[in-house]
């Protein structure tokens, strides 16, 4: 059955659904005490369910983001997925893991409450190969900070896999509108420019003196207009520090509440989306999501990695642990 679960540790609350392993909403305060839900989402199961969610909090895969034609070949085997973003596929397919009821494996109540999800994904679903066991537990290990494991190990065929956290941020509130007025720092010295499909060309570029440099803070609102469509690309994660193994990934931050979201993974790259798809979808207590009412943060592997040789694979074998790692530090400016 499909439930939502909390975990709170007296700062931070969180709630989470087996359903698509999804956040449904994360309270937070500003430097002033003051709560607000900083994820859009919807107050009950029930529209996610029914697919009235672009991907709301969820994780998605069996790889997240694009695939060429919905095409790949591996070991001399081409595989074909669904095509259910013209002419690519996309977030693991028409039924991919935001789209299932995983099970609820484990739950931990106290100072430092966590839960685990696990999902058995079957050789042949969505037309990837091989099955794969799949675990998500999101835990909350200090007062301010949501950490976020995911580790699958194919069985018995060596499969691409990418995960990704699929969650829209606004740290003013989720029902504040847009969030091209939050800054952002991205430790990311190049990106991957995409072709009109949103596929990336394969090429690896410079971000230095084009609106995707965010090196140092800047205003998501102020180079927007430059970016056809607003932002949607994957960053190369290649110049944060290190800390227990993972890197720092990007500092979001909201200038009016001055809340904070530092974001560190060990995943090699970042999709940094603006939510430009979003048109009108009523969400919690009845707030309406507009385009650019929400911001992606989404750590994975990079887009069409199975078809470009030129990117970090992302082919795990089998009795191998694909493992990603999310750790979210909020604090106030």
């Amino acid at each position: 059955m499909a439930e939502i679960f909390e975990l709170t540790n007296g700062t931070i609350t969180v709630k989470v659904s087996n359903w698509g392993a999804t956040i449904t909403s994360l309270l937070v305060p500003d430097s002033k005490g003051n709560v607000a839900d900083v994820v859009l989402g919807f107050d009950t199961i029930d529209p996610y369910m029914k697919g009235k969610a672009p991907y709301f909090g969820c994780i998605v895969g069996r790889v997240a983001n694009r695939i060429r034609d919905g095409k790949f070949t591996l070991d001399g085997v081409e595989y074909s997925l669904p095509i259910n973003n013209p002419p690519n596929s996309l977030h693991g397919g028409f039924k991919g893991y935001d789209k299932v009821l995983w099970e609820v494996a484990e739950q931990n109540k106290g100072e430092k409450p966590s839960i685990t999800f696990k999902y058995h994904s079957k050789d042949g679903e969505e037309g990837y190969p091989g099955d794969v066991s799949i675990s998500a537990t999101y835990s909350l290990p200090s007062p301010k900070t949501l950490k976020l494991e995911m580790e699958a190990v194919p069985e018995n065929k060596p499969t691409p896999i990418s995960l990704a956290q699929h969650t829209y941020w606004n740290l003013a509130g989720h029902n504040s509108g847009s969030i091209l007025d939050h800054t952002a720092q991205i430790w990311a010295q190049h990106m991957t420019p995409v072709d009109p499909t949103t596929i990336p060309t394969g090429e690896i570029i410079p971000v230095k003196d084009t609106p995707f440099d965010f090196t140092t803070e800047y205003k998501i609102g102020a180079r927007i207009n430059e970016v056809p469509g607003g932002y949607d690309h994957n960053y190369v994660l290649d110049c944060g520090e290190e800390k227990d193994g993972l890197k720092m990934a990007v500092k979001l931050k909201d200038p009016l509440s001055g809340r904070v979201l530092n974001l560190f993974t060990n995943a090699p790259g970042m999709q940094f989306y603006t939510g430009n798809y979003v048109n009108g979808v009523t969400g919690k207590s009845g707030a309406v999501y507009q385009k650019q009412s929400g911001v992606c943060l989404e750590t994975q592997g990079f887009p069409n990695a199975i078809n470009e040789p030129k990117f970090p694979s992302i082919v795990v074998q089998p009795g191998e642990k694909y493992k990603h790692i999310m750790l979210f530090e909020f604090s106030n400016e």
